[in-house]
């Protein structure tokens, strides 16, 4: 049942489930982002008794304010970066496989210009070996007008054709609770809002978390026999030396998203900003048009909630402007932004975006921290961790080789068939829920298996989030187990009172409280999510 997997009864008695019934945890891992959600599915794998804590919700941090894109790092090539790529191409591979539905394939287009960088011959190179790589072979390169034939709206001055390619995109916000509800399934188990605040020390050596929960203020503390920390950009708030082995250098990524009628790209483009050099794609994401990303550093407390700048607004509609000059777009196009951080090694480069993208691991006193990396090898990441744990746990002697993510259960399902679905949205559900997919359908009222307008989500989805998924404030329910926020109009606003009717029964909320949530959620969304003041943002060039 699926209330086995997601029993939102933990936090009616924290006390008990976190004394482990007066035992030690094998492991605890303190974050519950990707990386802290990969862990902590192989370690269930594997037999430990694993648990996981969170100070905000599940992805509230850079996993679901990433660009949502499962790529092998085609760009990395040419830093001389063959292993990094090479991983994240074969995982990327093997998501696509396991995560159907949830991580999907997706072409990219790159325009070839009279005297711009980089030139076809020079792509096609990245590619051949990009191909390689992932032990394939297909057609790259397009003459001008097929290539206008893929991608209509782009500009046509000085083009000599087109570069397409082929990568992957996902919903990462999901694709976190996916990868927990599998390690929930094998035993472990995961609290959202409960903040690691000291890492206890016993002989110098890593035994305990002292942890407070953020909702009901109540402070606990937590035996572990090993403890790691994959807090991402967060990480040195835990670690007892901030300078060893390396630091960390917090990048802010910011987004756009438009309607898909008004910047319509059936391929994903890729194109280098005519600024800086720098690549930003344009691609179709859960029925909208996804701009992004910036790279710069950010310098903020990591604790507030992070939003695009103006200049980052100016810079990604610079971009536009260059790669869709006919299309004339502006900033009431847009319906919604995002901002996260994410955190690279600081190996003191002067731009941001030439620092590395591998991931690093730090022992300290039986504290193992882990963080950078990219979202695409997080189940590498997760080995890689655990390999170096393995010492701490002297009788465990795991198998730490590659197997698949998650299982396949709809081979074995006629649903869509049965219940009327198209395969598309057939497939899209058991990539997001896995073996729980029927109950999800069977969890529907009258007319939530409909979508929800400009989206590629059904209102039962709604429904299945609030009573199963841990959702404790309304901003988790529209921004993370949905992207109701991302993807409608003033975040939603004008589908509220549709949504309070699935959901106030299913979270148990008198009419105050639902008050309190939805004042709160709209002011985020104004603070975090919408555009800055226009009069801020500054006029872009235009491509003559």
């Amino acid at each position: 049942m699926a209330s086995s997997v997601w029993d939102d009864a933990e936090r009616s008695d924290l006390d008990a489930v976190l004394s482990n019934h007066g035992r030690p945890w094998d492991l605890v891992v303190i974050g519950g982002g990707i990386t802290g959600a990969g862990i902590l599915l192989e370690a269930a794998r594997r037999g430990l008794k694993a648990l996981l804590i969170e100070q905000r919700d599940f992805a509230w941090g850079t996993s679901s304010r990433s660009s949502k894109l499962v790529h092998g790092g085609l760009r990395y090539l040419k830093e001389g970066k063959f292993h990094l790529t090479r991983d994240s191409v074969r995982e990327r591979q093997a998501l696509m496989q396991d995560a159907h539905g949830l991580v999907d394939h997706q072409s990219f287009a790159f325009a070839d210009y009279q005297g711009r960088k980089p030139g076809r011959w020079m792509f096609a190179l990245g590619l051949a070996i990009y191909d390689k790589m992932a032990r394939q072979t297909a057609r790259h390169y397009f003459p001008t007008d097929e290539f206008l034939m893929m991608t209509p709206h782009i500009g046509r001055q000085d083009l000599k054709g087109g570069l397409s390619y082929h990568d992957a995109k996902t919903d990462d916000a999901r694709l976190v609770m996916r990868v927990l509800q599998e390690a929930k399934s094998l035993g472990a188990t995961a609290i959202n809002y409960l903040a690691a605040s000291k890492i206890d020390y016993v002989n110098e050596l890593a035994q305990g978390v002292q942890a407070n929960d953020t909702i009901t203020g109540q402070d606990y503390q937590i035996r572990a026999r090993s403890i790691i920390n994959a807090t991402g950009a967060w990480v040195d708030r835990l670690r007892l030396s901030k300078e060893l082995n390396g630091k960390i250098r917090p990048l802010r990524g910011s987004h756009l998203l438009m309607p898909g009628w008004r910047l319509p790209v059936a391929q994903a483009v890729s194109l280098m900003h005519p600024r800086d050099g720098r690549p930003v794609f344009v691609y179709p994401w859960e029925g909208v048009t996804l701009i992004g990303t910036t790279d710069v550093d950010h310098h903020a407390d990591l604790q507030t909630e992070t939003a695009i700048t103006p200049d980052e607004v100016t810079y990604l509609m610079e971009a536009l402007a260059f790669q869709f000059p006919s299309l004339a777009l502006g900033l009431d196009d847009i319906i919604a932004t995002y901002a996260g951080v994410r955190p690279v090694i600081d190996t003191g480069k002067a731009d941001p975006s030439k620092e590395g993208r591998d991931h690093a691991v730090w022992m300290e006193k039986g504290l193992l921290t882990v963080t950078g990396g990219k979202l695409t090898t997080f189940r590498l990441i997760a080995l890689d961790a655990l390999k170096n744990l393995a010492p701490l746990l002297p009788e465990w002697h795991p198998d730490l080789r590659v197997t698949p993510l998650f299982d396949n259960p709809r081979n074995n399902s006629n649903s869509h068939v049965e219940l009327g679905l198209p395969r598309s949205q057939r497939d899209r559900l058991f990539g997001h829920y896995g073996r729980l997919t029927p109950e999800v359908i069977a969890a529907a009222h009258k007319h939530e298996l409909e979508l929800i307008p400009g989206t590629e989500t059904m209102w039962v989805e709604l429904r299945w989030a609030a009573r199963y998924e841990s959702v404790l404030q309304l901003e988790d329910l529209l921004l993370r187990r949905t992207r109701l926020g991302l993807l409608l109009k003033n975040g939603g606003a004008e589908y509220l009172p549709r949504i309070r009717t699935i959901c106030q029964g299913e979270l148990k909320w008198d009419d105050t409280r639902w008050n309190v949530e939805q004042a709160a959620y709209l002011e985020l969304w104004q603070k975090n999510y919408s555009l800055p003041a226009k009069s801020t943002i500054k006029d872009w060039l235009v491509n003559e």
